[in-house]
């Protein structure tokens, strides 16, 4: 893995959201229901929400990446797990920060497809081997990404010491 990284901060992080969501307005899709993998989806989901004007949000946890470059076999949701019967005859949006090698979008496109009435992706950025090209992408690239949720280990109480972020080395 290349030692070059794509750092997104705060500030570039909501000219993102505001510009993926433009394009999805431009688009004309009105998502019934934005749908957020968590984590790093989650403040996609919330951006574009707003932006996009749909207050029903519905978030996914989802399991795959173990450190840098290091993820389970393959993706697993973790409970709860949502209610599919919420999402029929819906539009729905799933967004994540990254479709990396997209198993983790696969597994949560998958879980919808046979309910909703469509179902279409945004994420912040695209890698090129991503199994899933997404409808929506604000860029691509193939460099590790630094999100600005994760570059900092966890906090801890005064005096404790602070875990090391396996996502951040």
């Amino acid at each position: 893995m290349s030692d070059v990284r794509e750092n997104l901060t705060y500030e570039r992080f909501g000219t993102a959201v505001r510009e993926l969501a433009q394009t999805i307005a431009d688009d004309g899709y009105e998502p019934d229901i934005v749908l957020s993998i968590a984590r790093g989806g989650v403040f996609v989901a919330g951006g574009l929400a707003y932006a996009l004007d749909c207050k029903n949000i519905h978030l996914v946890n989802v399991e795959f990446y173990t450190g840098v470059g290091t993820t389970l076999e393959m993706p697993v949701m973790l409970a709860p797990v949502p209610n599919v019967i919420d999402f029929s005859d819906k539009k729905v949006l799933i967004t994540d920060d990254v479709a990396d090698t997209g198993k983790t979008l696969k597994l949560v496109r998958d879980f919808c497809l046979d309910t909703v009435a469509e179902v279409r992706s945004a994420v912040i950025y695209e890698k090129s081997h991503s199994l899933v090209q997404c409808e929506y992408v604000w860029k691509r690239t193939d460099e590790w990404i630094n999100f600005p949720w994760s570059v900092l280990p966890p906090v801890s109480r005064s005096g404790e010491p602070i875990k090391e972020n396996r996502e951040a080395l």
